[in-house]
């Protein structure tokens, strides 16, 4: 009988864990980011917490971008976005002695002043403070390789109505504000997008393995007594199979009968023989879309190569 169980248990090589609250801890091995959270406090000053569970939302075909942060409902982070809707996102570098910080700014229980006042990362107005100096919004990690600046977006799933409060009950909201008794996920608009120099200019004019910047992976697990992480290594590049593509012929089939008013030249197809067939026709109306906008009926190659480089306003 022992034996019969030890293999239903290592059936097909795996084991069945049993799943506990922070199952991506406790549970699981989950690469994640390292992120640091700034919000407002009550009294103004910038409160800095660690968090790990920050994924993009919104990623296409809507008319904003978007973040989700889950986290406790009793912390300071929550509790501010909470209060004021506004928060950064700011990305650390594997530096040994920032995610010590990382790991120091995480631990849950100290107010802004007790945890802020020993802090090694310098705090700095990000581009919303620039652009309404009337107003405030949570400084930025000068240390930080980039940082999202966001806004909460309380009106989805009904948030706009939640407070902070000593203890939640039910109903709880599905996917925003207060999530359950102890929960809180946050769908943040990305106001900008802040970037050091040398990142931006590799996004902007192509990036080679020398370009990444030094990302550390968060493993997710913890024991009692330590957080895991590994520091970033050289990345590998592996192409894109060249039989994944489509033909020419399917391109400009397609582009000949997505707009009667925009026409593509064979050049401008040939640019796009390496998109996925299932995005084609999304790709061909954003040409389209480029194209009407800035008053072109013919697209060329040019035109393709303004539009498929995705930062060209910044490029101008």
């Amino acid at each position: 009988m022992e034996k019969e169980q030890k293999k239903i248990e290592e059936l097909n090589g795996f084991r069945d864990l049993r799943i506990v609250d922070n199952f991506y801890q406790t549970s699981s091995f989950f690469p994640m980011p390292t992120t640091e959270i700034g919000t407002l406090s009550e009294n103004g000053e910038t409160n800095v917490g660690s968090y790990s569970l920050c994924f993009p939302y919104y990623i296409a075909g809507k008319d904003y971008y978007a973040m989700i942060l889950c986290c406790r409902n009793s912390s300071n982070t929550a509790k501010n976005i909470l209060r004021t809707g506004k928060c950064s996102i700011n990305f650390i570098t594997d530096n040994r002695k920032y995610f010590k910080e990382a790991v120091r700014l995480g631990y849950p229980g100290e107010t802004t002043e007790e945890k802020m006042k020993d802090t090694i990362f310098n705090l700095v107005d990000g581009k919303r403070a620039r652009e309404n100096p009337n107003e405030k919004y949570p400084k930025i990690i000068q240390e930080a390789f980039q940082v999202f600046e966001c806004t909460w977006v309380r009106e989805l799933d009904g948030a706009e109505k939640d407070k902070v409060q000593e203890e939640y009950l039910p109903p709880y909201h599905q996917f925003n504000g207060i999530t359950s008794q102890h929960g809180a996920h946050f769908i943040l608009k990305i106001d900008h997008i802040l970037m050091k120099p040398k990142y931006y200019d590799a996004i902007i004019n192509g990036v080679n393995s020398r370009s990444f910047p030094s990302v550390p992976v968060d493993y997710g697990y913890r024991d009692n007594k330590n957080f895991w992480y590994t520091k970033f290594r050289k990345p590998i590049a592996e192409p894109i199979p060249a039989n994944k593509g489509i033909s020419l012929d399917t391109v400009k089939y397609a582009a000949s009968r997505i707009d009667p008013d925009i026409k593509f030249t064979d050049e401008a197809c040939a640019k796009l023989v390496k998109v996925p067939r299932v995005f084609l026709s999304t790709v061909l109306k954003g040409c389209v879309a480029w194209a009407k906008e800035n008053n072109v009926s013919l697209i060329t190659e040019k035109e393709m190569e303004i539009i498929q480089d995705k930062r060209n306003k910044e490029k101008k």
